[in-house]
């Protein structure tokens, strides 16, 4: 943490001086203390917190709903062989599909209001959450899956009770992943395609009205500050919950 601090602090402090310095033009990259007032300011208005809210409620929702559907779905296909092989197909293909790459598609089905950002944001998030909790159970040991059977669980309890707690620090590990992506998909779809409010729309604004980047930076600053924060508190969560698991001793 100080280290990340130190690192920070270092690269305001050299951004900083290159633009008082003169050899970075300030018009183009104002300094990190313009941005930091901007954003003071920004903080205080009524129209700038809803934007931010649309955007955060809209990540909060599509990763949730991404986990909603991937977790089981990867824990079926972890569990069955034959169902993986029979999906392998269709999922490779759908996979590296860029979420971006389908926004006239879903503009067409759904609109370009919030659903649009919700769907494109779910769809980007469910892949790493699927792929994690697929192999973790996947990579299970057999014979834990089978003293549970001789135990007399059924499948649907050697899910719950084995493969779900063995997968769960990849699924944690595939929401930190989804939780990137979600809020880069959110922002990138407001930008595009428009969402009526968010902090995409705000940049898009910001950059299309006369050229402000002190405004553009200090949007993309609470983007930037709003997946470090998600990212460091699922990590903690991770830290807090499988201590025993060596992806967060």
């Amino acid at each position: 943490m100080i280290r990340g601090l130190a690192g920070s602090a270092a690269l305001l402090l050299a951004w900083e001086t290159a633009v008082r310095s003169g050899a970075v033009d300030g018009r183009f990259l104002p300094p990190p203390s313009t941005v930091g007032a901007r954003l003071a300011e920004l903080l205080g208005t009524a129209a700038f917190l809803r934007d931010v809210i649309a955007t955060v409620l809209a990540w909060l929702i599509a990763l949730g709903i991404a986990a909603a559907i991937a977790v089981p779905a990867g824990l079926a296909l972890g569990i069955s062989p034959p169902l993986r092989a029979a999906t392998y197909a269709v999922v490779e293909f759908l996979r590296p599909i860029p979420a971006v790459a389908l926004i006239p598609l879903v503009i067409l089905l759904v609109g370009g209001g919030p659903e649009a950002k919700l769907t494109l944001a779910a769809y980007a998030c469910a892949w790493p959450i699927l792929y994690n909790t697929a192999y973790a159970v996947a990579d299970l040991d057999p014979l834990m899956l089978d003293s549970a059977r001789l135990c007399g669980a059924g499948r649907l309890g050697t899910l719950t009770r084995v493969a779900l707690p063995h997968a769960a620090p990849f699924v944690l590990t595939g929401l930190r992943m989804a939780a990137a992506i979600g809020l880069i998909v959110v922002v990138s779809v407001e930008f595009l395609a428009g969402a009526g409010r968010g902090l995409g729309v705000f940049v898009l604004d910001a950059a299309s009205g006369g050229g402000r980047t002190d405004l553009v930076l200090a949007g993309t600053a609470v983007a930037g500050l709003a997946g470090l924060a998600a990212n460091e508190g699922l990590e903690r969560l991770g830290r807090r919950l499988f201590r025993w698991d060596v992806a967060y001793r």
